[in-house]
């Protein structure tokens, strides 16, 4: 009997050592910070690519394959299936970016349109919010013809407005809106969009139409 329950107790004391450690390893854990702050002054963190995971998605129109975080790809298939009903058809366009490819991207913009036009809508490596997995360009497909052209999407003002009033609906911000060029260094977007993961707070921003900034205090 004795010897039966010295057993009981080895295993016992081993069950709860297993548990401590994998209670200690899950506390320990980086988690995805859905608020991170990636700008011009507030550079990517070192160990971002240890805290985010990221799902492989593709597009409707040309098959391409993009990483997006599992999140988020979440969200963006519920906003799209939203808009969806509504007759509105909004696609994929970029999405996660190693610093590697934003430093080929930017050279890429500066032989085809020049430095300053390059600096003024490409973030330099390490400062793109692409980085994260958490921002999301869109094109637009209207009539069945593919509307990517930066130009000819911001000419699309009443498809897009309505597409933002969704937003927060879905953790969503519009991240560079119109007239904030000299808060977040760039001009207006209204394909980017960035997931917060919080209906609360993106509500309030949009609400507000105020910048990712102005919110957190970083202007």
């Amino acid at each position: 009997m004795k010897n039966s329950c010295l057993a009981i107790c080895y295993v016992l004391t081993l069950i709860i050592a297993l548990i401590c450690i994998v209670a200690i390893a899950v506390a320990e854990e980086p988690k995805t910070d859905y608020m991170v702050l990636v700008n011009k002054q507030h550079l990517l963190p070192d160990n971002w690519p240890e805290t985010v995971e990221l799902e492989t998605a593709h597009n409707s129109f040309d098959d391409r394959e993009f990483l997006v975080e599992k999140e988020a790809l979440k969200a963006f298939n519920a906003l799209r299936e939203e808009l969806l009903t509504e007759g509105i058809d909004i696609e994929l366009d970029s999405t996660y970016r190693t610093v590697e490819y934003q430093q080929e991207l930017m050279e890429r913009f500066k032989k085809e349109y020049g430095e300053e036009y390059a600096l003024a809508t490409v973030a330099t490596p390490g400062a793109s919010e692409h980085h994260t997995g958490l921002a999301i360009d869109v094109c637009l497909i209207k009539d069945g013809v593919v509307i990517d052209e930066n130009e000819d999407m911001i000419a699309e003002r009443e498809i897009f407005a309505k597409v933002h009033e969704k937003l927060p609906k879905y953790g969503f911000i519009l991240r560079y809106p119109e007239g904030s060029e000299e808060i977040t260094g760039y001009g207006f977007e209204p394909w980017h969009f960035r997931f917060i993961n919080n209906v609360d707070i993106a509500t309030e921003i949009y609400e507000k139409q105020i910048t990712f900034e102005e919110y957190l205090g970083e202007v």
